[in-house]
């Protein structure tokens, strides 16, 4: 196991933003590089029944961030957090983790790897809990608090109405720091989160420039679609309007497959940022994608 350090408030390497949260834990245990614990840090968390379009973007929004200098926090979840730690940790601003329990048992098991990738790569894992401490999703709204606490700014991917996600942002809100939600499909369950809080205040997310600008950072040429390699899964699509736009129902008639299908994946090529929807259920592909 790594070495366990553990910061009360009065310790250098306690993180300041925490010490201007109401009721902070009076110590903290960490894994990993402290001196990260008091970088300008930007919290990324979403669902963890993620979608591809949420996938894409935390991916997009972390290394984008991350490449700036500016650390990513999440819940180490399983879902966006997991994607936001993966494609931020190895960047120059790096990531933290932080858990709703002890580090002899993490939670999700499965992301025991991730931890220990994270602190290889230069990251910390934090939680408020000692070593031993077991699994209890009770305390997971605590964690929550830390990981608000720790940002100068939350960011929501993807959210269901009642989740830990939604309740990392109000936390955020509560903190008088801003919170961005990228907003969702309507109809969408992972959306009608982001969405929810997009009508209650929260700033609706389409570029990382928002970002950089909130944080008074130079802006970058931002552009998510551009040169979007296609999944495996949607070639036979790719392939048909490669040559044409075609109405849907067209599509399912030359590739031979139940229509039902064929809406599945457009939809999902849709949310991806690969197609476009014309008048007529006419389908073309965006500009950019290869």
């Amino acid at each position: 196991m790594n070495k366990v350090y553990e910061i009360e408030k009065d310790d250098k390497y306690y993180p300041q933003n925490l010490l201007k949260c109401a009721k902070r834990p009076p110590k903290l245990y960490i894994m990993g590089n402290k001196k990260i614990l008091n970088n300008k840090c930007v919290v990324i968390v979403g669902s963890r029944d993620n979608t591809s379009y949420g996938e894409i973007y935390a991916s997009y929004f972390a290394k984008e961030i991350s490449k700036k200098g500016i650390t990513i926090v999440s819940g180490l979840a399983k879902g966006i957090d997991t994607i936001a730690h993966q494609n931020s940790m190895c960047e120059k601003g790096g990531t933290i983790a932080v858990l709703g329990s002890g580090f002899n048992n993490i939670y999700p098991p499965e992301n025991t790897k991730l931890v220990d990738q994270i602190i290889k790569n230069g990251g910390a894992i934090v939680s408020m809990y000692p070593p031993n401490k077991e699994v209890d999703l009770s305390n997971f709204p605590k964690r929550n608090k830390i990981v608000a606490g720790l940002g100068k700014c939350t960011i929501v991917v993807e959210a269901k109405y009642r989740s830990g996600s939604s309740i990392t942002a109000n936390l955020t809100k509560n903190q008088d720091k801003p919170v961005f939600c990228i907003p969702g499909k309507i109809g969408s369950k992972t959306s009608s989160g982001t969405n929810n809080l997009i009508k209650k205040g929260a700033t609706l997310l389409t570029d990382v420039n928002q970002i950089f600008e909130f944080l008074g950072i130079e802006k970058i040429n931002s552009k998510i679609n551009q040169n979007k390699k296609v999944p495996a899964k949607f070639m036979p699509i790719y392939k048909v309007l490669k040559k044409e736009n075609l109405n849907i129902n067209k599509i399912a008639r030359i590739l031979n497959l139940d229509i039902s299908e064929v809406y599945t994946n457009i939809s999902l090529m849709e949310l991806e940022g690969l197609i476009e929807i014309l008048p007529g259920n006419v389908v073309c592909l965006k500009e950019g994608v290869d």
